[in-house]
């Protein structure tokens, strides 16, 4: 059986996409790499490496440029009765694999503490 030389001499077309598509691409924004339910883990954990305090919980997180930022709940000074303990807001800053890249305090409160309506 004789192969057609005609069929595998012939040069094949290389599948471009058309340019719009690859510049829409480019435009378009990062999107997270891990989830949420993952982020949270890595912000909850990293926070305590670098704190020595376990979080109490994360009370917000939203999607950032190149990661995430997440808002983790932790006591710093614990008080008898409980509703006196201290606790701080943290904002923490995520990137796209989930490693820290910076966190600050942003808030210090009583556990008994309310938020009023501004």
């Amino acid at each position: 059986m004789v192969a057609d030389k005609d069929a595998s001499a012939r040069p094949r077309k290389a599948r471009t996409r058309p340019a719009a598509a690859r510049d829409a691409d480019a435009e378009a924004p990062r999107r997270p790499r891990m989830s949420a339910p993952a982020a949270m883990r890595k912000a909850s954990e990293q926070l305590a490496e670098l704190l020595g305090r376990i979080p109490e919980s994360v009370s917000a997180l939203r999607p950032a440029e190149d990661g995430w930022e997440a808002d983790v709940e932790v006591m710093e000074l614990e008080r008898v009765p409980e509703t006196t303990s201290v606790l701080a807001s943290y904002r923490v800053t995520l990137d796209g694999q989930g490693e820290l890249l910076s966190y600050e305090r942003t808030r210090r409160y009583t556990r008994g503490q309310v938020d009023r309506p501004t």
